[in-house]
């Protein structure tokens, strides 16, 4: 551990804590890369991960390359945890690599923490991965076969191994990494740094997001991220996303486009839409605000309810409340005060706050809800554990009807493709009715957006979406013995 991190994070006793764990799905990652001589690249890749730290929050590193020379560092923790001005200035170099890390693949361990770093007859190269693979028992066994000694548990690991054994067998860096894609199946946008450049890929569904940005000019510099977030925050302008099966191979000649998928068919998590990916970022041309208040306007039309406020469950339910306070007539209030510097505590709270449950992270504002019959609007329900205890605390507050909206339909099976939304006997809405989980939560009435509402809402075409997690239609096959895994039920609501 470095001297100037003295925090020790004790992530794997946390993950005992199930009541704890935030009812969303869970577990996205952020990449970021850079390539920008005469920069510092570290710090533009500290303050990317910064922006994107929202799509992870176990881990953090970053890699730069300075000629053949590769600087690394990582641990776990928040980005704020693991970097300070001292650790940057050790990471010199005109590439950079970054990452932060919420585990799919492979345990809350600082030895699976991003970016992978592999040595290949070329040099080293650094990949940070968004996703997750479904072959993963597959590809494990033809590299271990190949007597590749593999130290973590990633599938990150294994794609960073897959590139060195191509260009190890002669390939170069395109080539070799090409070749390697073909090999993986399931989600990954990946970030891929080497002495020469750095590059930027998609699946062939673009199932996680990633853009490309300009920074500066003459030269211009190109910058890759999860999102434009990670865009904004160092002044980049975006330019536009990686397209799915495409890679993009960014080098002193400037910035080339390869499509090494023949059958690319565009199939973008809905979920990022919805809830991961901020508010602020552009995904087609417009804000994800703006889609999220539409989200909400539709819900006006399909469950109106009579009420006297209407609020969103900070911060991620609050567009869709504007949009339905909008759309209704019914007053928006802030109900709810969110702490917002409560973060990630690895500090347990007495049995005592645990049993008070929701006020930790969020308070109701008795003056706001007393006597009042409230609308609450959050963006999903993923196990109801703290909805329910939200509920109890409006009603505790003065509330004297509580009503529910989510503005996306309900989830009914797992993610394997780099989100954690559980095994499917622990998803609510795969063991219940909508009735049964309202007298579950104890709210007056409960309603969930339509599939049809909520893709329709993109303005994009609707078959562009992978909405799996509602359907249980996955657009990249699953293997049995992965799909048992996760998939008890098989209960199909759409």
């Amino acid at each position: 551990m470095n001297p100037d991190h003295p925090v020790t994070l004790d992530l794997d006793n946390q993950s005992n804590h199930q009541e704890e764990r935030p009812d969303k799905p869970e577990e996205a990652c952020g990449v970021f890369g850079i390539y920008a001589p005469g920069e510092d690249v570290a710090k533009l890749t500290y303050f990317g991960l910064y922006a994107l730290q929202h799509r992870g929050q176990e881990s953090a590193g970053i890699a730069t390359f300075a000629g053949d020379e590769v600087h690394l560092h990582k641990d776990m923790g928040l980005v704020s945890q693991v970097f300070n001005e001292s650790v940057l200035s050790q990471l010199p170099g005109t590439i950079g690599v970054g990452h932060t890390r919420y585990s799919t693949t492979g345990s809350s361990r600082k030895v699976n923490a991003q970016p992978a770093v592999v040595n290949t007859r070329l040099g080293k190269i650094a990949l940070a991965h968004n996703g997750n693979l479904v072959n993963t028992v597959q590809l494990r066994e033809e590299l271990v076969k190949d007597s590749i000694n593999l130290v973590t548990t990633t599938d990150s690991e294994m794609i960073a191994y897959a590139i060195a054994q191509q260009v190890n067998a002669g390939s170069d860096w395109l080539d070799g990494a090409i070749q390697a894609f073909h090999r993986c199946q399931g989600a990954f946008s990946l970030v891929v740094g080497t002495p020469v450049g750095v590059m930027g890929v998609r699946d062939p569904n673009g199932i996680r997001p990633l853009v490309i940005g300009t920074y500066g000019e003459n030269p211009v510099r190109y910058v890759l991220a999860s999102e434009t977030c990670g865009l904004d925050i160092i002044g980049a302008d975006y330019l536009r996303d990686v397209e799915p099966g495409e890679v993009v191979w960014i080098t002193e000649t400037g910035l080339a486009s390869y499509h090494w998928s023949q059958q690319p068919e565009k199939k973008l998590c809905v979920f990022e839409m919805i809830y991961f990916a901020r508010p602020d970022s552009l995904m087609h041309n417009e804000t994800l605000y703006s889609y999220r208040m539409r989200l909400g306007r539709r819900l006006a039309q399909e469950s109106p309810v009579d009420a006297d406020i209407v609020f969103g469950v900070p911060d991620s339910g609050i567009p869709a409340a504007i949009g339905y306070s909008q759309a209704s007539g019914v007053t928006y209030a802030e109900g709810l005060i969110k702490n917002r510097y409560v973060g990630r505590t690895f500090i347990q709270p007495t049995q005592a706050m645990r049993e008070s449950g929701i006020k930790m992270k969020l308070n109701p504002l008795k003056d706001v809800l007393t006597g009042k019959r409230v609308i609450i609007i959050d963006d999903s329900i993923v196990r109801g554990t703290t909805s329910r205890k939200l509920v109890k605390a409006l009603r505790d507050a003065g509330a004297v009807e509580v009503h529910m909206l989510i503005s996306s339909p309900p989830v009914t099976h797992p993610c394997f493709y780099g989100i954690d939304t559980d095994t499917q006997d622990q998803l609510i809405a795969a063991r219940m009715s909508v009735q049964e989980i309202a007298n579950q939560l104890e709210v007056d009435s409960l309603a969930y957006l339509s599939w049809e509402g909520m893709l329709e809402e993109t303005r994009e075409n609707t078959n562009d979406f992978c909405s799996a997690c509602f359907t249980g239609n996955y657009p990249v096959a699953i293997p049995e013995l992965v799909k048992r895994s996760k998939l008890m039920l098989e209960k199909v609501t759409v």
